[in-house]
């Protein structure tokens, strides 16, 4: 019974800490937006004291095994679906008002399509980091994980805890252990820059996110990262992690300030509306 009441009492710590991280998350950001909205001086003054770095973690877009829920590991030619190229497409537009200086992707094929939909406009070149790609999954790679949770008892408990997990399988802490030390290698080269983007996997997004806010790597499953969206963290050689966004899939122009638009008859206002975020 206490085991029970301790392994209950920390589950709810859990859930409470993953609230109050996106409550401070989402009262950053609405912040951070004031300050692209009435100038781009932090943004200047960020990319040339070389004292801050802001992250951009990208989730790929849509590919036809998201749609399916089959599990695609680290599994070779999954490839973007004609909706995750709109919305990778979508996404590059809406962080037009970003400098990002370098972009730096997993070499499966779903990331790095989205990686060379975000770098054409900005004519930048891609690296590829292979320890930002997805979980190793096993034997479970190219499984519905629909079936999975009905049938397979290991499955199941890595679910429960991915601390842990059987031969072939990457556990959430061994991901995350390489994903920073590839993340934070990248940004202590000059060539970087102070606002690279990383395109990565979902798992992999929600450990670095679970790393740089404290919490553990375990329950990184418990924050939400969609298709083609972007995280973002600052980081400040005088203050700790500061993360401004999490999974936040964008309609165009997200970040940018409203400019004034002439009246549109009420049929193209209808269509506008239609977009999702």
């Amino acid at each position: 019974m206490r085991g029970y009441l301790r392994r209950l009492t920390s589950i709810v710590r859990g859930w409470i800490f993953v609230v109050w991280i996106y409550l401070s998350v989402g009262w950053r950001f609405y912040g951070w937006r004031l300050q692209l909205r009435f100038g781009q001086a932090s943004i200047v003054e960020s990319t040339q004291t070389g004292m801050k770095q802001t992250l951009l973690f990208i989730r790929h877009g849509q590919t036809t095994w998201n749609v399916e829920h089959r599990l695609p590991g680290q599994l070779p030619g999954v490839a973007l679906n004609d909706r995750g190229r709109e919305q990778a497409t979508r996404l590059a537009d809406a962080l037009t008002v970003l400098p990002i200086s370098a972009i730096i992707s997993s070499p499966l094929e779903r990331a790095r399509d989205t990686a060379e939909i975000i770098a054409r406009p900005r004519k930048l070149d891609i690296q590829l980091e292979p320890a930002l790609m997805d979980i190793e999954l096993g034997r479970w790679s190219g499984q519905s994980f629909d079936e999975l949770a009905k049938n397979d008892s290991e499955w199941k408990a890595f679910v429960r805890d991915p601390t842990v997990g059987p031969e072939g399988v990457e556990t959430f802490p061994q991901a995350q252990e390489r994903a920073v030390a590839a993340v934070e290698r990248w940004c202590k080269q000059e060539s970087t820059g102070a606002y690279p983007a990383f395109v990565a996997h979902a798992d992999i997004i929600k450990l670095l996110i679970a790393y740089y806010t404290g919490l553990e790597a375990g329950r990184a499953g418990a924050l939400f990262i969609d298709n083609a969206s972007v995280s973002l963290v600052e980081l400040d050689s005088e203050r700790r992690p500061r993360v401004f966004a999490i999974g936040w899939s964008p309609r165009p122009g997200w970040l940018k300030p409203p400019t004034p638009e002439v009246e549109k008859p009420q049929a193209e206002e209808q269509v506008d509306g239609e977009q999702k975020g």
